[in-house]
């Protein structure tokens, strides 16, 4: 998104004339002061900006350009602290204005925490978002009459919330919900937008969200038992005697979602939300103190990178879908493995065939612009032909040549139930049940998979 209606910058004679002075009143020093800290402003929402042009796979072409990026917000954030009462009365420096810039910064890190699954950004990128709560820079918003503001602060709230989801802070994401409904009714009754059920919508996921998680599950002896998605410091089941260590690491995964009718907030379902957990460690406590909140330093590298890298993809289309694995699949290091975790509808086949091969199964839909009627998708072209829609078994054959780990959660999983080796190289593939046991459909409505 880019950065947002940051107020207009103005040369400084302007600035000066509507404070009542002329410029040769203001001191050369102080009309610097504006004008490097409107080149900064404007430096950074064109970089800001220029983060949507960046191509979403590869693990490296991306890294400068956010360097660069995290520089500029590094100036400008150290540059506002420094200089606060000149840019106070002669640009008319505003707290809402800081609080901008404080939200780009923790989107900034909450997107370098998607690019490299390091968890420790999250926390960098909480620490900014509750600072701007704590501090209140968007509390006078509400008081002025201007919509745009105030869409600002809803936003803020739901990227907040996103995070806090995603570091289980679930007290304070109901507090923030909360607060959002209210901030949403004040901002529906002021004003006459036409986004108002747009917002309504994002209040209805986040609660089903928080009501689906954590993961409720049936042991043994069929008592609800609560678990924890994270990976945590002797957590980790002992390997079987005689097991190697270190043959094979996993390296990448792609987890994809495109289930009809799931609980999702933003562009996580709550299957997606799961499974990016499961694939990452606790994450340590980084936070950022408020007295080191001038610093900005994401390229300090762990010295091994502690997560596999993910790609989430939300509904794709076949052809997203499969640029994403072929830039993972050529990017994945020696000895590293590449795992494909599949939530979507079931797509069956529509008639016998005489031979039975990887494509007369059927397989899991990807994105389509087809109606959709009660979850099922109407069928419009020639029964006679493949739907090309549907990602078929045989269309992850090719991917097979490198070690491949498969999960496919779907109610036609039995696609995949015949899939091939071809190469010899590592294969693994984890079906889910086509349909739950009758002892069980109320714990999957509580998991939010109703």
């Amino acid at each position: 998104r880019p950065c947002g209606n940051v107020r207009p910058l103005v040369p400084a004679s302007r600035l000066a004339a509507g404070l009542h002075a002329t410029e040769d009143d203001i001191p050369l020093g102080e009309r610097k002061t504006v004008t490097d800290f409107c080149y900064l402003l404007d430096k950074s929402k064109q970089l800001f900006n220029g983060l949507r042009d960046l191509p979403q796979y590869g693990h490296k072409q991306w890294q400068s350009y956010f360097g660069r990026t995290f520089d500029v917000y590094t100036k400008l954030w150290k540059f506002q602290q420094q200089h606060r009462q000149v840019l106070d009365s002669r640009y008319g420096l505003r707290r809402w204005q800081i609080g901008e810039v404080a939200s780009k910064i923790g989107q900034l890190y909450y997107h370098y925490y998607l690019r490299t699954s390091e968890t420790s950004y999250l926390n960098e990128a909480f620490s900014f978002y509750s600072a701007i709560r704590q501090r209140s820079y968007y509390f006078q918003v509400n008081k002025e009459d201007r919509p745009e503001l105030v869409v600002k602060k809803l936003r803020y709230y739901a990227r907040y919330i996103v995070v806090c989801l995603l570091l289980n802070k679930m007290d304070l994401v109901k507090v923030l919900v909360k607060e959002l409904s209210d901030e949403i009714e004040d901002y529906t009754q002021r004003f006459n937008t036409e986004d108002q059920l747009e917002w309504n919508l994002v209040l209805q996921e986040v609660a089903a969200f928080v009501e689906a998680d954590p993961v409720v599950v049936l042991n043994d002896n069929n008592s609800v038992v609560v678990t924890s998605n994270r990976l945590q410091e002797g957590s980790v089941p002992p390997l079987e005697q005689g097991m190697v260590v270190g043959q094979l690491v996993l390296a990448d995964a792609l987890i994809i979602g495109n289930c009809n009718n799931q609980v999702k907030f933003s562009e996580l379902t709550i299957d997606m939300f799961r499974m990016l957990q499961a694939l990452e460690r606790e994450p340590v406590n980084l936070a950022m103190q408020p007295s080191k909140q001038g610093t900005l330093e994401p390229n300090e590298k762990p010295a091994k990178r502690e997560n596999p890298h993910k790609y989430l993809l939300y509904k794709p289309t076949f052809s997203q879908l499969f640029t994403f694995l072929s830039a993972s699949f050529k990017e994945l290091p020696a000895n590293s493995v590449l795992l494909v975790y599949l939530s979507a509808t079931g797509v069956f086949p529509t008639g016998n065939s005489d031979y039975e091969g990887p494509y007369d199964f059927g397989g899991v839909l990807t994105n389509t612009n087809r109606d959709v009627v009660n979850g099922e998708t109407v069928q419009k072209r020639n029964q006679a032909q493949k739907e090309m829609h549907c990602l078929h078994p045989g269309d992850l054959f090719p991917f097979t040549r490198k070690p491949l780990f498969v999960i496919v959660d779907s109610s036609n999983s039995a696609a995949y139930k015949h899939f091939t080796n071809l190469f010899g190289q590592p294969l693994v593939c984890l079906l889910s049940p086509a349909v739950y046991p009758k002892s069980v459909q109320a714990c999957s409505e509580a998991c939010g998979k109703g």
